[in-house]
């Protein structure tokens, strides 16, 4: 395979954070995902899309159980 972005032919299967947005609040989901070595381009599977399309409809209806791991803060200035 190669890289549709730098033409690079080193991807392999790395783990990853994917992130989902819901409400004001940003979700990841751990995944294993093909990626390019060179430029970091992401590649997803039917099965890889599957997982965030059904993550994403569990966290519409809260039925996922979730952990809080940091904090976005805005400043209030004029």
């Amino acid at each position: 395979m190669k890289c549709i972005i730098c033409k690079g032919t080193d991807i392999r299967i790395k783990p990853v954070e994917e992130e989902i947005k819901v409400e004001h609040d940003i979700v990841l989901i751990p995944m294993d995902v093909m990626v390019c070595q060179s430029c970091g381009e992401r590649y997803y599977d039917t099965k890889a899309m599957r997982k965030l399309e059904d993550t994403r409809e569990q966290l519409k209806r809260r039925d996922l159980a979730v952990e809080n791991v940091g904090k976005v803060l805005r400043a209030k200035v004029a």
